[in-house]
């Protein structure tokens, strides 16, 4: 079977690194002031009109029948959509809430093929907040103040690289 480009070619010999993780908390879709309401009124929710509303596609339900984000294919474009019609108030696109994910996007430098040599600006390439940069062609890096943690990024890095942790609680 033939691949198709760059990203075909550099997923051909990233089979050597190990599966996408699999996550113990969701990421959770933006716009949301309390982590909290996911739990309580989300699984409520019976017509789940955000998973509908999503034009990427990225929301998924997850088992507790809540709402969660898939990165693998796209990205989240904030497009507000997911919380112009959400019925319980979980999702909002008030002024005073930022169009960011939360999470902590970081490099994993023993994947990472441009930190091994070669040069790949996949990552770079997807990043619309122009929020991953590199020390002259090789050692990408996030840049944590650019970074809306949107997960463009996660899904063409052909080494699974990309890692996102969910900022904690305080």
């Amino acid at each position: 079977m033939a691949h198709n480009g760059r990203r075909g070619f550099l997923q051909s010999f990233s089979s050597v690194f190990a599966n996408k993780k699999q996550r113990s908390e969701p990421i959770r879709p933006p716009y949301c002031k309390d982590k909290d309401l996911f739990i309580s009124e989300c699984p409520r929710c019976e017509n789940i009109p955000c998973v509908a509303a999503c034009k990427e596609n990225i929301i998924k339900i997850s088992s507790d029948k809540t709402p969660c984000l898939d990165f693998s294919k796209t990205g989240c474009t904030f497009c507000d959509e997911c919380a112009k019609v959400c019925e319980r108030g979980v999702l909002s696109c008030d002024d005073d809430i930022e169009a960011k994910i939360d999470v902590n996007v970081s490099i994993d430098i023993v994947k990472c093929i441009s930190w091994n040599g070669v040069v790949c600006y996949l990552c770079k390439d997807v990043c619309y907040d122009d929020a991953i940069e590199f020390l002259g062609m090789l050692r990408a890096k996030i840049v944590s103040d650019k970074c809306t943690g949107c997960g463009f990024c996660y899904g063409v890095c052909p080494t699974n690289a990309i890692e996102f942790k969910i900022n904690s609680r305080e």
